[in-house]
């Protein structure tokens, strides 16, 4: 518990610098931040990442449960946001929508999962959640995330555009690339570089989390984003964890999986969402309602699991 609370305590310091800095740089600074993080950070942390990763063994399963995760989630937002506007007849603008689906299916099992997966369980098992993120929430995210943004909030309207939007994203090359450069030796030198800059890289989205925060004007967009947060980090992790042991998934390794399942909103949905020109206000809401509710729930998971 002293672990995670110091790692609570540095995540939300580079937060606050996101905060402070917010209030006097322009207001042009995040858009721009947020398409470096797309098209230069993630895909050279996902090679770096990859590059100190080991896969072998019997792990499969964790990258399916976050395929299921994902597409469960997308699932449930899209239920209740007809059910929205079905009893509510109220409709919900398309970059919201996709805001609203990118909160519900799109885990932070990175940036935050891997940290509080070591803070708790360990290195043993740490293998688990690398496969859940990199294979499994990554393609997701660079995937049908994309996807979903460039359909509802880039201008895209035919099936080509869409295609060619996934073709040319910087995430999926990367993961090819780091595929075929983890065997490749490097100096140590280049080494080290490179994986200071893979940490940078999430410490520069924990400070455009700041950013975006202090532009807030308010939080009218909490009552859309709970909806998110109530089925990303309560509904699919119960619904799910509760069918890990019919595959034989018990103690640590359903921990890992309950874990990276119950995260909030990924940092990827605030970089897609400054991409694709979505609901970027109610992107960052989601981002920080989840990681307050997270204090909340992860004992609660940890309990039960």
């Amino acid at each position: 518990m002293t672990n995670l609370l110091e790692l609570y305590v540095k995540l939300g310091g580079l937060v606050l610098v996101g905060f402070i800095l917010g209030r006097k740089l322009p207001v042009t600074v995040p858009t721009h931040l947020g398409q470096f993080l797309f098209w230069v950070g993630v895909p050279i942390s996902i090679v770096s990442f990859l590059r100190q990763s080991s896969l072998s063994g019997q792990i499969w399963i964790a990258p399916a449960f976050a395929y299921l995760a994902i597409l469960l989630g997308a699932f449930l937002a899209w239920l209740a946001i007809k059910a929205q506007a079905y009893f509510k007849n109220t409709f919900t603008q398309p970059p919201t929508q996709a805001s609203l689906i990118l909160a519900a299916m799109l885990g932070n099992t990175g940036y935050l999962g891997f940290p509080i997966t070591l803070a708790i369980v360990g290195k043993e098992y740490f293998a688990w959640a690398l496969f859940y993120d990199l294979l499994g929430s990554f393609p997701g995210t660079y995937g049908l995330g994309v996807l979903l943004a460039a359909r509802f909030g880039g201008g895209i309207h035919n099936h080509w555009q869409i295609a060619r939007a996934i073709l040319i994203n910087p995430a999926l090359w990367g993961f090819g690339f780091g595929l075929l450069f983890r065997q490749v030796t490097i100096p140590t030198v280049a080494e080290f570089c490179l994986e200071k800059f893979a940490w940078s890289v999430v410490a520069l989205s924990l400070i455009l989390i700041g950013i975006r925060l202090a532009l807030l004007n308010s939080w009218r967009s909490l009552p859309q984003a709970g909806m998110s947060l109530g089925i990303k980090m309560l509904l699919v992790p119960l619904i799910l964890g509760s069918i890990l042991p019919l595959f034989g998934l018990t103690g640590p390794i359903a921990k890992i999986i309950v874990l990276q399942m119950a995260m909030p909103p990924a940092f990827a949905t605030l970089v897609i969402a400054e991409t694709f020109n979505l609901d970027r206000e109610l992107a960052v809401t989601a981002l920080a309602a989840g990681a307050i509710v997270l204090l909340v729930t992860l004992p609660v998971w940890l309990w039960l699991f």
